[in-house]
């Protein structure tokens, strides 16, 4: 088949969404089909240039190309499910958050003037009717389906994506460092592992993989809490780099605030760690089962955070045991099943 895949790219980014993007192109090839990647550039955070956004996909016609018909379209992150094709498949990462579960925080721009009311009644009654255009919507985890119910009254299937490099993860034993790998940003909270760091009891070591706007901030705090000749800031890594780094870490770190999926999570099952997540970080939580595959502290807690990484650097059996049951708990998670999944019917 001619498959499209479709989302949003906001300039000089990447994280989770395009690492998925990349991959399923990728592995829609190796299934044989003919397959391309169509982004287009997104300005997510200025409202005046939201809707000039979700009309161009609107705008853009993805049906045919030179004349021959193209079979599906996969629509990943927003607006790119605004997009029209007979056979359109809408695989969710996420809407608008600050327009629907992040609205009246402050994490959201949009108020209560009567302009930003207009503009969240409009984003919303668009996503409906444009999700709902769909022959199949599946979502990247329960997490993402529950906003969908809850806020546009859609079902959505829910189906893990699995990380670009799966079949390549290995183990390497369990070393002297808490791993972070994530874009840094505020809702990621990587400072509370930053805290941690400061508190912890243990010579334990902290590496940090990524980039965002949160890094001064975050090498400052590492200095006031004096952690800061333990924690590395490694900025990009390769992906030979980050496979080695979760193959050697103690565990890895990963608690954003009420996370869509998180790959990180299932990057490190896959590498035989546990995950150590708060009691709030979303589809985390549908993986880290607390002392089973991972730990779970209280939202914001960096001294509960600090006793988790201690009992793990002392109890390096437990954290064998909790990685051990972490790859089970993910082992299902493939492409195998993946891509006849999105492809069936």
């Amino acid at each position: 088949m001619r498959i499209v895949v479709c989302t949003s790219q906001i300039p000089f980014e990447f994280g989770g969404t395009e690492i998925l993007a990349d991959a399923l192109v990728s592995q829609l090839r190796a299934w044989g089909h003919e397959a391309e990647l169509v982004r287009i550039p997104l300005c997510w955070n200025q409202r005046e240039e939201l809707l000039k956004s979700y009309l161009a996909w609107r705008l853009v016609n993805l049906k045919v190309s030179e004349g021959i018909p193209i079979d599906r379209l996969i629509a990943l992150k927003f607006p790119a499910y605004v997009v029209s094709h007979p056979y359109k498949i809408t695989w969710l990462v996420h809407q608008l958050r600050q327009a629907y579960d992040l609205l009246g925080t402050e994490y959201s721009y949009f108020g209560n003037s009567v302009e930003d009311r207009e503009l969240l009644d409009l984003i919303r009654r668009m996503d409906t009717r444009t999700i709902a255009e769909s022959k199949r919507v599946f979502a990247i985890s329960r997490n993402v389906a529950k906003r969908l119910r809850e806020f546009n009254q859609l079902e959505a299937e829910t189906l893990y994506p699995p990380p670009a490099l799966d079949g390549r993860y290995y183990n390497e034993g369990y070393g002297d460092y808490i791993l972070s790998v994530s874009r840094l940003n505020v809702l990621k909270r990587v400072n509370v592992l930053v805290k941690a760091m400061g508190l912890v009891k243990t010579p334990v070591r902290c590496l940090i993989a990524g980039r965002g706007d949160q890094l001064e901030s975050l090498q400052e705090l590492a200095k006031q809490v004096g952690a800061a000749e333990r924690i590395g800031f490694l900025g990009f890594v390769s992906d030979e780099e980050a496979l080695a780094l979760y193959a050697r870490a103690l565990a890895v770190y990963y608690a954003p605030l009420d996370e869509d999926y998180g790959l990180a999570t299932v990057e490190a099952m896959k590498s035989q760690k546990a995950v150590l997540t708060a009691d709030d970080s979303g589809g985390v939580l549908e993986f880290v089962q607390d002392r089973v595959t991972g730990m779970v502290f209280p939202s914001g807690d960096a001294a509960a955070l600090a006793r988790c990484i201690d009992e793990l650097y002392a109890d390096r059996a437990l954290a064998e045991r909790l990685g051990s049951a972490a790859q089970n708990r993910v082992a299902h998670i493939t492409w195998d099943v993946t891509i006849p999944k999105l492809l069936e019917a």
